[in-house]
């Protein structure tokens, strides 16, 4: 009896050993994964007080998040839910414009015309595919932004050889 113990300790404390082995093996390629596309992409968040969403047509969906100062619950609330999971947004050619000075009057102000706490979501097209007055989830937004037929085709594009 004792050495089959012996026996189910010394396989259990194995596969142990080797299940943790290779989580640390998973984690290191999925950081070198994120690292890679960090270096690839541009920075995630930005300033979009001199921003012209023209600059982004047909490369890159933009999510204008505007408030009317930094200190905005909401912004911050949003900003901390963008910072969670970017690597959602990077893989979607997300960019995060933010604008938290009305005085300003940014060309962004101008051509969304946001009051308070707006998030807008401007497709690669440049149309404004949403408008929100509060903060998103990346989730929500992931799942947004692949209901489009433009997110369609770039995944079809990407399955095909």
């Amino acid at each position: 009896m004792t050495h089959r113990l012996a026996l189910v300790l010394t396989g259990f404390l194995a596969a142990t050993g080797v299940a943790a082995q290779t989580t640390d093996t998973a984690e290191n390629d999925a950081s070198a994964t994120v690292e890679t596309v960090a270096e690839n992409a541009p920075e995630l968040i930005q300033s979009g007080l001199n921003a012209d969403l023209n600059e982004y047509l047909w490369k890159n969906r933009v999510l204008v998040v505007f408030a009317d100062t930094d200190r905005d619950p909401r912004y911050l609330q949003q900003l901390e839910l963008i910072e969670a999971f970017p690597d959602d947004l990077i893989e979607r050619d997300v960019i995060v414009l933010t604008d938290t000075d009305p005085s300003a009057k940014s060309a962004l102000r101008k051509q969304l015309r946001p009051r308070g706490f707006m998030m807008a979501l401007v497709e690669k097209d440049g149309v404004v595919y949403l408008r929100k007055p509060k903060p998103w989830t990346v989730r929500e937004l992931s799942a947004s932004i692949d209901k489009h037929p433009l997110r369609q085709q770039e995944i079809r594009d990407r399955r095909q050889p």
